[in-house]
């Protein structure tokens, strides 16, 4: 019997999770496949894949005219079960970069900060000196700067990902509150 040659099994990527995050911030119709790659720091193929993947997945589906949009309670329970297995965390060594989970809004007010280093996105123009936390994507800082409400999902869901069990019952909770459907 000959062997298959590729395996058509789905595998979300990063970036998909960036773009959903991003989508999920619409309550009207998304922005263009080029529009969101500007603002994330992707290409528009790159924004189109990672779509489609999410299509597959059903963490998103599209209108009558084609546009795409979140399926915003899967993409939560997501989030809250499954993500943070699918996309660990990965830490480094001391850097400067930009603030995530418990050192970053909105968690701030609500944690009290430890004393050691806090968690950051190793990032150039960083202010804060911190243990290195990798983001999802390497545009992630970028894309954080330019759109602080998707900076702020990004934060909770690296406290998902890499925070101790209180920060992710609080982190879960705030993204929970945020991924409600728009009300009418």
């Amino acid at each position: 019997m000959p062997r298959p040659k590729s395996n058509p099994q789905l595998v979300l990527r990063p970036q998909d999770l960036v773009v959903l995050l991003r989508l999920a911030l619409e309550n009207g119709p998304p922005p263009t496949y080029a529009v969101l790659a500007a603002e994330l720091g992707m290409t528009a193929s790159e924004v189109h894949a990672g779509i489609e993947r999410a299509l597959r997945a059903q963490l998103a589906r599209k209108d009558a005219s084609g546009k795409a949009s979140v399926v915003r309670e899967a993409l939560r329970l997501f989030l809250q079960h499954g993500a943070r297995y699918s996309f660990p965390a990965t830490r480094g060594e001391m850097t400067r970069g930009m603030p995530t989970g418990y050192a970053a809004p909105p968690l701030l007010e609500k944690i009290v900060q430890p004393a050691e280093p806090a968690p950051v996105w190793p990032h150039k123009h960083g202010t804060v000196r911190g243990m290195a936390f990798y983001p999802l994507y390497p545009s992630v800082p970028e894309a954080a700067t330019r759109n602080p409400a998707l900076y702020e999902l990004l934060v909770l869901f690296d406290a998902v990902r890499g925070g101790s069990a209180r920060e992710r019952a609080i982190a879960i909770e705030l993204l929970n509150e945020r991924l409600q459907a728009p009300t009418a």
